[in-house]
């Protein structure tokens, strides 16, 4: 990767930073329902296994400065879903599918059923209808900034989601309209420039455009949360969340304390947002590790 901010007099740009998204990964794909799956593997295949899933919108590169992190006790694999990052695009999407893609991942990275499952917002409702359709495949959950609202809780007046141009005439143009869904600002500019840098794709007949499908809001059916996909919950769960996050309220981890039939830690992370890992990136890293040997899983050996 280029150290675009490298060799200045004072960079901007932690050495921390740069080792992680420097650490080399493989690339793999794997067949589900006659659509490439794009997931990425970091680390050492004899140790637990620990699979990343994003946001909508997102891609596995947003996990590519956190996964470095854990191979002290982890492999590690990201991935995209369809209709996003490098996976294939569906002429339309369903939480089965894309449970099943989560289990494939598993499976083809040689993950054991003490996976260890972390992921972000809306990969947070898909990885929890994976865990409830496929129970005994998954050792534990860790949710981030991601569950479900009470029903008497007020939604947040916001934007839409998507509606960004289809394409950009080249990528400086692209880069500067690149923009957090939903909306919020982030005091860490590099790790937003190297998301930006890696959510670019090429487009037949010249431009630049986002690593999603345009068609996602509109071909995805089967998306509601709902409270049995959670009361049905029965491996360990944690959950990591900002504390100064619109999506997740007091309210909302009441209310799944509620639902999920088990005692379960739950972290909030000052000074972070919904999108808590860029707001806070080695205090999300130091909670995510301490959960998950709270977990006392078997070891891979």
């Amino acid at each position: 990767m280029a150290r675009w901010d490298k060799g200045a007099a004072t960079s901007t740009i932690p050495e921390w930073f740069f080792k992680a998204v420097e650490t080399p990964s493989e690339e793999h794909t794997v067949e589900v329902d006659e659509c490439d799956v794009h997931y990425r593997h970091w680390g050492d295949r004899s140790k637990p296994g620990l699979l990343l899933i994003h946001g909508m919108y997102a891609h596995s590169h947003w996990w590519d400065f956190i996964a470095p992190q854990l191979l002290d006790d982890y492999q590690v694999a990201a991935m995209d879903l369809t209709g996003m990052g490098d996976s294939d695009f569906r002429y339309s999407y369903d939480s089965v599918t894309f449970s099943n893609e989560i289990v494939a991942v598993c499976d083809d990275a040689g993950f054991d059923n003490n996976v260890i499952v972390v992921a972000h917002s809306f990969g947070g409702y898909m990885a929890t209808r994976a865990a409830g359709l496929y129970p005994e495949r998954f050792g534990a959950l860790i949710l981030v900034d991601s569950g479900i609202r009470h029903p008497d809780e007020p939604i947040p007046d916001r934007p839409q989601m998507g509606g960004r141009a289809k394409a950009y005439p080249d990528k400086t143009t692209a880069l500067g309209r690149f923009r957090l869904q939903p909306p919020q600002p982030c005091e860490n500019e590099y790790i937003m420039e190297y998301i930006a840098r890696n959510s670019l794709m090429p487009v037949d007949g010249g431009g630049w455009a986002w690593k999603f499908d345009d068609d996602l809001p509109v071909t995805m059916k089967d998306m509601e949360r709902q409270p049995e996909d959670y009361a049905a919950l029965t491996l360990k769960f944690g959950l990591i969340y900002g504390e100064k996050s619109e999506l997740f309220s007091a309210m909302t981890l009441d209310y799944m304390r509620e639902l999920i039939p088990q005692e379960f830690p739950a972290v909030g992370l000052a000074d972070a947002q919904h999108h808590v890992f860029l707001d806070q990136p080695l205090a999300f890293v130091a909670a995510l590790k301490e959960m998950c040997q709270g977990f006392n899983l078997p070891g891979k050996g």
